[in-house]
């Protein structure tokens, strides 16, 4: 795979901070902490690829995916297919929430899709495994527009200096690169000056 390929996982820090993306994707710092640990224990069941079925249904797990327009790769979880049709399906370890980042992973994961095999994706789902409920996301125009902008200021960003700390401390509590960041110190130091 190209390694100038924008990463699907990281157009998701992208728009769940870009601070958090500056930190994982230009600076390459990564911290082993709750979320990773639990997370990576959660998709320990998909993260063996292969195709397997399901009555009338394929399900492809781990599929690596490309866009060349786009400049972007990644794997999707898990790839299930019916009559033809594609459902790109993300697994994440939390529940569902306000943010769009999950969406825009499983958008742009389906524009990769959609660019390899010529067929039109309308949606996909998440699985939540706090909920333990799927979630449905439909591909629209203005999904679709969302996510191919977040992917060109995500590819930019890297030529700028570090964001600073994003105003939202629950998103900030809940990140897996709080230890490194420090929002609250640096903000609080912000402040100060």
């Amino acid at each position: 795979m190209n390694e100038d390929y924008l990463s699907l996982s990281y157009l998701n820090a992208w728009e769940y901070c870009p601070r958090r993306f500056y930190i994982q994707y230009v600076l390459g710092e990564m911290e082993e902490n709750e979320h990773i640990l639990l997370g990576r224990h959660l998709h320990r069941n998909i993260d063996e690829d292969g195709t397997y079925q399901e009555g009338e249904m394929l399900i492809h797990q781990q599929q690596w995916v490309w866009s060349d327009r786009l400049k972007i790769s990644g794997v999707i979880d898990a790839v299930e297919e019916c009559d033809r049709q594609l459902v790109p399906i993300e697994y994440k370890k939390g529940k569902m929430a306000q943010h769009l980042n999950d969406h825009l992973q499983l958008c742009a994961a389906a524009l990769c899709l959609e660019e390899r095999t010529g067929s039109s994706i309308p949606y996909g789902e998440i699985f939540y495994h706090a909920n333990r409920r799927r979630q449905t996301v439909a591909f629209s125009p203005q999904l679709r527009q969302m996510t191919e902008q977040a992917i060109v200021l995500a590819q930019l960003a890297s030529h700028n200096p570090i964001p600073k700390p994003i105003e939202h401390p629950k998103k900030c509590q809940a990140c897996s690169v709080k230890g490194i960041c420090l929002p609250f110190e640096v903000r609080h130091l912000q402040q100060s000056n």
